[in-house]
């Protein structure tokens, strides 16, 4: 699996680290990721997924059944 959120479409961002003399060099910043289990009411059923600390907050705030809709219309993610 990648490292995206299902849920915000966050996914690795690639900058520099800056040492002291200013030397730039590569790197990655990963998104805070994590693999939780939600539960569908109106399916009865749990669902899997890779979500960001972002990503759960936006599940608290509108629900899970819209947040999985907005996430399949972005295309975020296929199937549930």
């Amino acid at each position: 699996m990648s490292k995206v959120c299902q849920i915000t479409g966050k996914k690795v961002m690639v900058g520099n680290n800056v040492s002291h003399s200013k030397r730039r060099v590569k790197r990655t910043f990963l998104p805070n990721l994590f693999k939780k289990k939600f539960y569908l009411v109106e399916e009865d059923r749990w669902v899997v997924l890779k979500v960001s600390a972002s990503g759960m907050r936006t599940i608290n705030k509108k629900g899970l059944n819209v947040a999985l809709k907005d996430a399949k219309a972005k295309g975020y993610i296929n199937n549930y």
